[in-house]
């Protein structure tokens, strides 16, 4: 049995996954260099929680690992490693529906609240996660392409093909969530800290 090729440096999404899918360990690493700091920041955008977005994207490019075989979308890797992280996001999100929903039939204890920061008087840290926590709480139809438009910089068109839908619904998707952010951040932008977008 041959070994695999060894991965060149600048080699394409396609070729590096067509390798992945004959068990080409170091294609796979390599695809993980190029991808994994988008997807973190992206999941950790939606999930509200950067460890939580770190497991998410583990299991985002497992899945993607799993699925090397049976790739065909040629050209389009980015945009099926984002559908897999949105798609864990929703998973979680139902998950955690249905969690709520059982925990007065299980008198499940509230959460635990967390422990007070020797830095809590730091009002950008503050920001910060009223920021990510504003932006987990919005719906993920609002979710989604808010985040890609704002944090990831894909346009109208990129968002519209990729939740399939028209342009128009994903320019009402994000101003409705900055909208509904706008609202629940109010506080801070009195007090002139706010640092995500609010116009356009």
């Amino acid at each position: 049995m041959h070994e695999p090729a060894r991965a060149v440096p600048g080699a394409g999404d396609d070729e590096l996954m067509a390798r992945v899918g004959e068990g080409d360990r170091e294609a796979f690493v390599a695809l993980v260099d190029r991808y994994k700091d988008p997807i973190v920041n992206y999941l950790a955008r939606l999930a509200g929680d950067r460890d939580r977005a770190e497991d998410l994207a583990q299991e985002t490019f497992l899945r993607l690992f799993r699925s090397a075989p049976r790739y065909s979308e040629q050209g389009q890797l980015r945009g099926y490693l984002y559908r897999i992280a949105t798609n864990l996001v929703r998973s979680e999100a139902r998950r955690a529906r249905r969690l709520r929903l059982l925990q007065p039939l299980l008198d499940l204890a509230g959460r635990a609240a967390e422990p007070a920061s020797s830095a809590a008087g730091l009002l950008r840290d503050e920001l910060q996660r009223q920021v990510a926590a504003a932006v987990a709480e919005l719906p993920l139809r609002w979710r989604v392409p808010l985040v890609l438009h704002e944090i990831e910089g894909w346009s109208y068109a990129a968002i519209a093909a990729q939740l399939d839908v028209r342009e128009g619904t994903v320019k009402s998707r994000i101003h409705r969530g900055r909208r509904q952010l706008r609202r629940a951040l109010e506080p801070y932008w009195n007090g002139g800290a706010a640092s995500w977008k609010t116009t356009g």
